[in-house]
């Protein structure tokens, strides 16, 4: 086959001009309007959502800059008229504090151990209820599901009783095994359901490989898991941080976290704002930090099983 040649292009002759796009129909235009409209309206009320949250954490973190005669004759706001008086000499007594000290690193002693026990029992749990065969599965699994219901304050007084006879009343590993018990229902529950989402021919054609429960668990469960694993993680520990009720009846005077240490402080002295706002801005930025640490982990875990 032989190519067309093709035709000659005169001088004179007039050029074609392409074709004008064409205009979007009205109704596109209109469905365009309103998507950016509506994109508009979420990013303001986001803003505004945005704007109410940090305004206490700022008005927070100005008072414990500011000394306490500052503190005492005006708002914190009007310490952005003058920055310059702002210091961290409120920190340094904070430091100076030796019972808001010891009741941070109480804090982190039991936030610590108990997010970490709650999810390496609640993964192995969740991982056995989900794949493992054996006697009474089912009827375990809704006994850990109703223990959801129970709320905390129907044990605190036999618990109470039975630590004291343990000898485990007013330490810290009380305290711990107290938020350990009451958070592993909730923590199983969550893991099991995530685990039971995973492919069933992911785990046959690994133990096709050869591979035991074991590695199966540790190699393949638990990576595909982690992002419900650090969402359980993040929730479980921004529970115990904050808790006040468990620690304010089981942790004594050397045990109590800085919730409780706080409470302390503003019942007794009620007007040492320079040791009470850096110790409470301090309560507030752990969790906080942990949450944008993990936060891709977060999102992460929540979106999962949303989307099939």
């Amino acid at each position: 086959m032989t190519a067309t040649a093709p035709a000659p292009v005169h001088p004179g002759a007039p050029t074609r001009k392409p074709p004008a796009p064409a205009a979007p129909p009205p109704h596109r235009r209109s469905r365009r309007l309103r998507g950016w409209l509506g994109n508009g309206v979420v990013q303001a009320f986001l803003l505004v959502v945005g704007l109410v949250w940090i305004t206490p954490v700022a008005g927070l973190l100005l008072s414990s800059l500011r000394s306490p005669q500052d503190s005492a004759s005006s708002g914190w706001w009007t310490a952005l008229a003058d920055p310059g008086r702002l210091s961290f000499a409120n920190y340094a007594s904070l430091l100076d504090n030796a019972g808001m000290t010891r009741a941070f690193w109480n804090t982190v002693l039991i936030s610590v151990p108990t997010t970490v026990l709650v999810v390496v029992i609640a993964a192995l749990a969740g991982y056995a209820f989900a794949w493992l065969e054996f006697p009474g599965r089912d009827w375990l699994f809704l006994l850990v599901v109703a223990l959801l219901v129970v709320p905390v304050q129907v044990g605190l007084l036999p618990v109470a009783k039975l630590f004291g006879q343990l000898g485990l009343f007013g330490t810290i590993p009380g305290v711990v095994l107290f938020h350990v018990a009451y958070g592993l229902p909730f923590a199983i529950f969550l893991l099991r359901n995530y685990f039971a989402e995973l492919p069933k021919e992911m785990l046959e054609a690994a133990r096709m490989d050869g591979g035991g429960e074991w590695r199966i668990f540790t190699q393949l469960v638990l990576p595909v898991g982690r992002p419900a694993i650090a969402s359980l993680a993040i929730f479980q520990f921004l529970w115990v941080w904050n808790d006040m009720l468990v620690a304010l009846l089981f942790a004594d005077s050397s045990a109590q976290p800085l919730t409780v240490e706080l409470q302390s402080q503003v019942r007794q002295f009620g007007s040492n704002i320079d040791v009470l706002a850096p110790g409470a801005f301090l309560s507030l930025v752990v969790p906080v930090a942990v949450f944008l640490i993990f936060q891709r982990h977060f999102v992460q875990g929540v979106m999962a099983g949303s989307v099939k």
